[in-house]
């Protein structure tokens, strides 16, 4: 895939987070391009100590392109897959239509087939680019319907704050400790995505549910529908005990991820979005059922 790259005037870097410049060029990079600031992740444990950034910078210290890989072991139909995943891949107006980023993505699945990984997955709004790869869209469906009757909980939950430090070092001890929310599709491991994503959506809520020893990334939703974006836990609790340990009642729920170990069903809903999730593999890899990666997992 690789065709004539018009490198004038910049220099290749890899591996380069542990350079403040560098990741402030990055985060730079990310602000201007798609409005989000990932800087924060600095004070929420870090980056993920596997990525591994592949970018063209200009003699300022401007990053011109980058794409950045780092390890993501998944769960799909019941399978642990030791995949990598694809984020934060752009390039700077003045230097599109030069062939960098079609170089920093083959230097990064080169580097994926180094370290032997099973798979590579990543998000996108242009499936269309990395087609020519071999990456396939698998959809993803969303699970609604009548909420259970909540269990009551006899210890009440506690909201969480990752700013405070007390809560983001057991937000980073569950995370660690956390079992795949699914067994249709669901991560092994994302702690700093988990912890950035938090930053995104200023309707999100995390909950501490002492007695089942839980996170519960949650908000309401249209007509106070009750929305679960994610589980972290060494046991998934049922949906009942979540609403119970909550003090919620709502009429509607809708679970943002596969209910297979929730203990309830749901109607399957296909997500409408124009972001796609595609999967890179050696074999051909298709949902068995109807699933959705959890949001506080989006990379």
């Amino acid at each position: 895939m690789r065709g004539a790259t018009d490198s004038s005037g910049l220099t290749f870097r890899q591996d380069y987070f542990g350079d403040d410049a560098a990741w402030a060029a990055l985060v730079s990079l990310l602000k201007d391009t798609f409005g989000i600031d990932i800087d924060p992740l600095r004070q929420l444990g870090g980056a993920d100590p596997t990525s591994m950034p592949f970018g063209w910078f200009d003699d300022t210290g401007t990053l011109a392109a980058n794409l950045s890989a780092f390890a993501m072991p998944i769960v799909i139909n019941g399978r642990t897959i030791n995949a990598a995943g694809f984020q934060s891949g752009a390039v700077r107006p003045p230097w599109r239509g030069r062939g960098l980023y079609r170089d920093v993505t083959a230097k990064a699945l080169e580097w994926c087939d180094q370290q032997r990984f099973e798979a590579v997955v990543l998000y996108t709004d242009k499936p269309d680019l990395y087609t020519p790869y071999g990456f396939v869209s698998l959809p993803m469906h969303l699970h609604a319907g009548d909420a259970p009757t909540p269990i009551s909980a006899t210890t009440p939950s506690r909201r969480l704050d990752p700013w405070i430090a007390e809560d983001l070092a057991l937000l980073q001890e569950t995370l660690n400790a956390r079992v795949p929310v699914s067994d249709r599709l669901a991560v092994c491991r994302s702690s700093a995505m988990f912890l950035i994503n938090t930053q995104f959506d200023a309707d999100i809520r995390l909950s501490w549910l002492p007695e089942q020893q839980a996170v519960i990334a949650w908000k309401i939703g249209d007509d106070d529908c009750f929305v679960l974006s994610d589980v972290v836990a060494s046991i998934i609790p049922p949906l009942p005990a979540i609403l119970g340990g909550l003090g919620m009642s709502p009429r509607k729920v809708e679970v943002l991820f596969a209910p297979d170990r929730l203990g309830w069903q749901g109607q399957p809903r296909l997500l409408e979005t124009t972001t796609r999730f595609m999967i890179r593999a050696d074999a051909p890899v298709d949902l068995d059922q109807p699933a959705m990666l959890s949001p506080m997992a989006d990379f």
